[in-house]
């Protein structure tokens, strides 16, 4: 769980988690409000990795998984801190797990929703339709923070921000692993902070589509299409 300034719904977060999973790993990405303190009152009960600065999502969640690996995982549940997500979802990824064992599970929320923020539906769109041009896969929601990795098939993250998450999906689908999307609810609480610039992070995203989608010629597509015929040959 990478957190930065969320100390509004951090405690209620972690809580419902532990609930679910006795190992839990919150990445303390630079906060300044009281989200240390809250961390720390949890005592032995969570992990937490702190690095002291503000270094950005991707970074984050680079950490994380660094760690889960050090401590012998196999496999790592990503979810907000934000209070977007429902700890009582986790289930239902480890249900697809338990079908798809060496698969990326996508949590898939419903971008049509009422509550869902109109900036957020056009964003969520705009990357799922480039994301299909860059893998050949359709995949209803491509920026959701709530995944469940394999850890030994994770690609290496090379950005430090938002753009990250995008970037595992398309890598680890040119890699020829299975993107399975599992239907999660989600909420927007009035108290949640997001840290997501509308139009840096934005455009940050449509550089990365641009270079992905020239890579995606030269290495993807044909990456892709080895790994699949690599695979059936072994199945």
């Amino acid at each position: 769980m990478p957190t930065y300034n969320n100390g509004g719904t951090l405690r209620d977060m972690v809580e419902r988690v532990l609930a679910y999973c006795a190992d839990v790993i919150v990445v303390n990405d630079g906060c300044t409000d009281n989200s240390a303190e809250i961390l720390a009152s949890f005592g032995n009960a969570i992990i937490v990795v702190d690095y002291g600065k503000n270094r950005g999502k991707g970074y984050a969640l680079k950490q994380g998984f660094k760690k889960a690996k050090a401590l012998g995982f196999d496999y790592a549940l990503t979810i907000d801190s934000d209070g977007q997500h429902f700890p009582n979802d986790i289930p239902l990824f480890v249900n697809a797990l338990e079908q798809n064992k060496e698969a990326l599970i996508v949590g898939s929320r419903n971008l049509n929703q009422e509550n869902m923020p109109g900036g957020n539906t056009f964003a969520n769109k705009f990357s799922n339709f480039w994301f299909k041009v860059q893998t050949g896969i359709d995949l209803p929601d491509t920026q959701t923070g709530f995944r469940l990795y394999p850890l030994r098939r994770l690609p290496k993250i090379f950005s430090s921000r938002y753009e990250a998450e995008l970037a595992l999906l398309v890598f680890s689908a040119w890699r020829g692993n299975d993107l399975i999307p599992v239907k999660i609810n989600v909420l927007y609480p009035e108290d949640r902070v997001t840290h997501f610039r509308p139009f840096w992070d934005f455009f940050r995203i449509s550089v990365l589509n641009t270079l992905l989608c020239l890579v995606a010629v030269v290495y993807g597509w044909p990456s892709r299409l080895i790994h699949k015929m690599l695979r059936r040959k072994t199945a």
